[in-house]
């Protein structure tokens, strides 16, 4: 059973170390630490990306900037309080890591599935060329009831496609992770500098209800 909710969220990653370890928290005794990744695009743009690690997965006290690594783990949310609400903090948590000291070395892969359900209304607009784009935040489940929030983005066909989603409705996503700078409003004069992360749909497919494809097939077999 646990090894079938791990299948429904699984990153592959790759890149370079641009900022060394950063305590997180402490789980049990077992300290987790972040770790930020600056993964290429196919264009000359780049993502940085947060890696959750476990001390115990590799040595948190030596020196990896400059460094590549490669991960495969899950992509993960949780709430963190901010000021007066709460905060949707995101970052991969690492399930297997290894490290190069050459980017030769890596195959500088960036890919991610999904499976899960539509939480909110996604919300479809243009962009002032006219470039289709439609937001989605789909809940991944965990083990033990817990869930992930996951945002994603669609652009072009697919942006039109998931504009008709229904919250609670089964879906599967493609793509990729990227990040975002935007500027926070903190009062009439000023502005925070933070970073969204969010998956970069690229393939996406709309599960119809499991249960009526089921009874539609059993009356089928009996006419």
């Amino acid at each position: 059973m646990t090894d079938k909710i791990f299948d429904n969220n699984q990153v592959i990653m790759a890149g370079e170390v641009v900022k060394n370890f950063e305590f997180s928290h402490d789980v049990f005794g077992e300290g987790f630490y972040i770790l930020e990744v600056s993964v290429s695009r196919l264009s000359d743009s780049y993502d940085v990306i947060p890696l959750m690690i476990s001390e115990r997965l590799i040595d948190v006290k030596q020196n990896y900037i400059g460094r590549f690594v490669e991960v495969s783990g899950q992509f993960r949310s949780y709430n963190r309080h901010d000021e007066v609400r709460n905060r949707l903090v995101l970052s991969v948590f690492v399930r297997e890591i290894s490290v190069f000291d050459s980017e030769d070395e890596i195959q500088k892969p960036n890919s991610i599935f999904l499976d899960g359900f539509i939480c909110k209304e996604p919300v479809y607009r243009k962009t002032p060329l006219g470039r289709e784009i439609a937001d989605m935040l789909i809940a991944v489940n965990r083990p033990y009831g817990k869930s992930d929030y996951i945002p994603c983005i669609c652009w072009g066909r697919n942006a039109r496609y998931a504009r008709n989603f229904e919250i609670g409705g089964h879906i599967q996503v493609w793509g990729r992770i990227q990040s975002r700078e935007y500027q926070k409003r903190i009062n009439d004069t000023d502005y925070e500098r933070r970073v969204a992360y969010e998956v970069s749909v690229s393939k996406m497919e709309y599960i119809e209800d499991e249960s009526v494809i089921r009874e539609d097939e059993e009356l089928m077999a009996v006419r």
